[in-house]
């Protein structure tokens, strides 16, 4: 029992151990000294004015992350980082690169390496850091992303990349030592996972608000549309984007579900294009329908608006339809729907100018006479009369057979 708690208190490092390194280090400091006291001194003078350079360095950086009226650029972002400069970093650079001419021991060369690898280490992770939230920032306050910040999200960020920067920098200091690592980089992965299990959700979304944030597929303001909806986006916050409806209401929706969507992004749009399916009554000369496309060409850019193609499209139950296209000059809304009035308006006048009908569904019925013949469903017209017949409750769609020697025969509906 005593042997078992003698050996449990047993220092891992022996305290004599740890005098006579300690007396090894201060030995060879002061041999060195008396052997390179110039070397030394001439090593001081080049260290300071490396020393006074750095920070001459980094009060240049203090100088850049000064913020102006507008956005920061990426000259205040490297600023910000560059001011983050530890003194402690630059001492040991200096000693570093002046530990060679002055001919220092390996003892002492040893704790240089040391400490230097600590100081570097430990300030490329707080460079890094604040590169990356630099770069955040830089995107979210873009002048062309509306100030788009996501305050909320940005604490989570940074506790997310200072962990992750500073885990990674102490696992290096770590294996630098001489110790060996690998157990505790498993056991960071394994919680790591845990983590990620557990809020998966949320960093789901957190993720998505960052690639809305760097790939920009709209930004708060744009007018959207995705599945059956659509709307004006009013916030795009750490889990969700808020989207204001034309009809009022807001609709909320997670980031990561509307980012696998197919969004249409309406106020990029260069213009809107506008399509009528014009159905003209069957009986309209081929000469006419041949002009049409001219005509319409005619009308579109007569209205002030680009023309793109118009023509015939198929065989319609009662017409024969042909298809218009032409853009709006502007793609705001309220110009689109005055393009399409003011177009579809000059579109019926033209056509009552020149004659053209425009067909709607249309039934003609025949009764068959008992000696087979047909007994027409309206009143025989006077030899006087013009040759256009009128039905009494519905349009025809067909012409007579008296006027129409081609016509042989009909159907009973």
């Amino acid at each position: 029992m005593t042997s078992n708690t003698a050996a449990a208190t047993k220092p891992i490092i022996p305290k004599a151990d740890l005098d006579t390194q300690a007396q090894t280090l201060l030995d060879a400091s002061y041999v060195w000294f008396q052997t390179h006291w110039l070397q030394i001194i001439i090593a001081g003078a080049i260290g300071t004015g490396i020393f006074l350079a750095l920070h001459a360095a980094r009060a240049l950086g203090q100088r850049l992350c000064h913020e102006g009226p507008g956005p920061s650029g990426w000259g205040t972002v490297f600023g910000k980082a560059i001011a983050k400069t530890g003194n402690f970093f630059i001492v040991m650079v200096a000693v570093k690169l002046v530990e060679g001419y002055a001919g220092a021991p390996a003892e002492v060369a040893t704790t240089i390496n040391f400490l230097f690898t600590v100081a570097a280490v430990f300030q490329a992770a707080i460079w890094a850091r604040e590169i990356i939230l630099g770069a955040v920032r830089h995107r979210t306050e873009a002048e062309n992303y509306s100030g788009e910040a996501l305050g909320s999200a940005m604490g989570i960020i940074r506790l997310l990349v200072t962990f992750a920067l500073f885990a990674i920098a102490l696992i290096v200091v770590l294996d630098n030592l001489g110790v060996n690592v690998t157990g505790l980089v498993a056991g960071l992965g394994v919680g790591g996972i845990a983590i990620g299990l557990a809020a998966q959700g949320i960093f789901a979304d957190l993720f998505a608000a960052l690639a809305i944030i760097f790939d920009r597929p709209f930004r708060r303001g744009d007018v959207v549309s995705y599945d059956t909806s659509g709307g004006t986006v009013e916030a795009i916050g750490l889990k969700s984007t808020r989207i204001r409806s034309a009809t009022g209401e807001e609709r909320i929706i997670s980031n990561k579900n509307l980012l696998n969507k197919e969004i249409l992004n309406n106020t990029r749009r260069e213009y809107r294009r506008i399509k009528f399916t014009l159905g003209l009554v069957q009986w309209t000369p081929i000469e006419q329908m041949e002009a049409l496309p001219a005509m319409l060409q005619e009308v579109v850019e007569g209205c002030g608006e680009k023309f793109v193609r118009a023509g015939f499209m198929q065989f319609g139950s009662s017409s024969y339809d042909f298809d218009l296209e032409f853009d709006s000059v502007d793609a705001a809304f309220a110009r689109f729907f005055e393009a399409r009035h003011k177009v579809g308006l000059a579109i019926i006048r033209r056509f009552n100018a020149e004659g053209i009908e425009l067909a709607y569904p249309t039934q003609t019925e025949f009764t068959a006479a008992p000696e087979g013949g047909m007994v027409l469903p309206y009143a025989a017209p006077r030899a006087d009369a013009p040759a256009r017949a009128t039905g009494t409750s519905t349009r025809e769609a067909t012409p007579s057979p008296e006027n129409n020697p081609g016509f042989e025969g009909g159907s009973e509906n």
